[in-house]
């Protein structure tokens, strides 16, 4: 086997494995950094979701007509933050916030199955204040960031304890079954932000893609350098030392010398070569006389 190939064949063996760990470390790094992005937009909704609340409570529900005898559903929360982020979706289809119940006023808020087991891990875990995960949707993967929905203020039970004590105005228009019950401190649903992972999925693989062409090319290119300055600086050299010591070995003294310049580590075996042949030529002299 020549030097060339061994030194080709162990160049090739440390880029295979090089490759094979950047690989797999900058994909994992891409698709953790798009399911962060994704996470941060996911955030950046519930958190609207959430000023859209505290925007009804301090100035809508306050200015509202008081009339006993009929219900707005714009004086609840959780009605205009939904209804703005409905609005949102018609310009981007995929996401969606939904203010998920076990036993909701509103009988579109009611949780469907994914979304009760979502509900179902807050009620048994009341401290926890976050979940996300991954779930597949028609239009491809979507994430999902969620959180508690609880009762923490008294003043809501007025509504929710019974129907006796609830608006009758609220009870005509949703029913006697829909959103009683509730307790002061009970977790009764959960808000849920879905946002889809397709386009940071595909601008992660294009990433990974043109990353990897990127590295292979300067691969190659380097292969070629180095393969060109080995056989420049030791390849070569080396044969015709070699060729050199040949000819000597077969008694022909007249080859000429091997042209050595320089101080690297090949100049002086040529040297050393040179310097054995002059003694060598000496000593068969003095065998002749």
């Amino acid at each position: 086997m020549g030097l060339r190939l061994k030194f080709n064949l162990v160049l090739l063996t440390v880029f295979v494995v090089g490759l094979g760990v950047t690989g797999y470390v900058s994909y994992e790094l891409l698709h953790r950094n798009a399911r962060d992005e994704v996470l941060r937009n996911a955030g950046v909704m519930m958190e609207a979701a959430l000023s859209m609340r505290g925007y009804t409570v301090a100035h809508v529900r306050p200015n509202l007509a008081v009339d006993p005898d009929k219900f707005l559903p714009e004086s609840v929360p959780a009605f205009g933050a939904t209804e703005i982020m409905t609005l949102l979706r018609k310009k981007y289809p995929d996401y969606a916030y939904k203010e998920a119940a076990l036993n909701p006023t509103n009988p579109r808020n009611r949780a469907v199955e994914w979304e009760t087991d979502i509900v179902n891990v807050f009620r048994a875990n009341p401290a926890r204040g976050e979940v996300s995960g991954m779930r597949d949707t028609p239009t491809g993967r979507s994430l999902y960031l969620a959180r508690p929905f609880q009762i923490k203020d008294p003043a809501c039970l007025a509504c929710h304890t019974n129907a006796e004590m609830a608006p009758a105005a609220m009870v005509k228009i949703y029913g006697t079954n829909n959103g009683f019950g509730w307790q002061l401190n009970e977790v009764i649903g959960a808000q849920i932000v879905s946002v889809p992972m397709d386009l940071p999925i595909r601008n992660a693989n294009h990433a990974f893609v043109t990353f990897m062409s990127s590295l292979t090319v300067v691969f190659a290119v380097l292969f070629v350098i180095l393969n060109a300055m080995l056989s420049a600086m030791i390849v070569q050299p080396i044969t015709q030392l070699s060729r050199a010591a040949d000819q000597i070995s077969k008694g022909r003294l007249d080859a000429a010398e091997f042209k050595s310049t320089g101080k690297d580590e090949v100049s002086q075996l040529g040297q050393a070569f040179n310097r054995m042949r002059r003694s060598l030529e000496k000593a068969i002299a003095l065998i002749e006389k």
